[in-house]
């Protein structure tokens, strides 16, 4: 039976919920270039070593988005020079905790790898926790789940 323990990754990178947005995003930069791809999401343990969350490029975008943007292009006398500036200048005290998704699916190393399949699949997730007993010990990447099943496939 192929299960999570034999896709998933037992090297991964953490953040704190104590770290600031500006620098997740310098740990975002840096383990993608350790890594020689670029790195999207990475897991938020606490001091415990419990998962608190997940950090995504979708949650720092979503950080940068400012609150009215639709309508800004209804605007046409908006100054927004230096936003940019601000926004970023503002992640420097904005914590991890504060913006992460905290409600993270994920499975024990003895899930089925079909099981991950569709539930990543049908949440639209592109990592999935491994947790036993409370603890976490490795990640599913959907690449490595499409890579895994190629294999077989050639």
């Amino acid at each position: 039976m192929l299960t999570a323990r034999h896709i998933m990754s037992s090297d991964f990178y953490s953040l704190s919920p104590s770290t600031s947005i500006s620098d997740a995003a310098r740990k975002f930069k840096e383990v993608s270039a350790e890594q020689g791809r670029r790195v999207f999401g990475m897991m938020v343990i606490d001091d415990e070593g419990n998962l608190a969350g997940i950090l995504s490029m979708y949650d720092i975008l979503l950080f940068f988005q400012p609150k009215h943007v639709q309508l800004w292009s209804e605007m046409k006398d908006i100054d927004i020079s230096g936003l940019t500036e601000n926004i970023c200048s503002t992640s420097k005290s904005i914590l991890v905790g504060d913006i992460m998704t905290t409600e993270v699916t994920t499975v024990d190393s003895d899930t089925h790898v079909f099981a991950i399949l569709e539930i990543m699949n049908r949440q639209h997730i592109r990592r999935l926790p491994v947790v036993d007993g409370g603890q976490v010990i490795g990640i599913v990447y959907i690449s490595d789940l499409f890579f895994h099943l190629v294999e077989k496939m050639i």
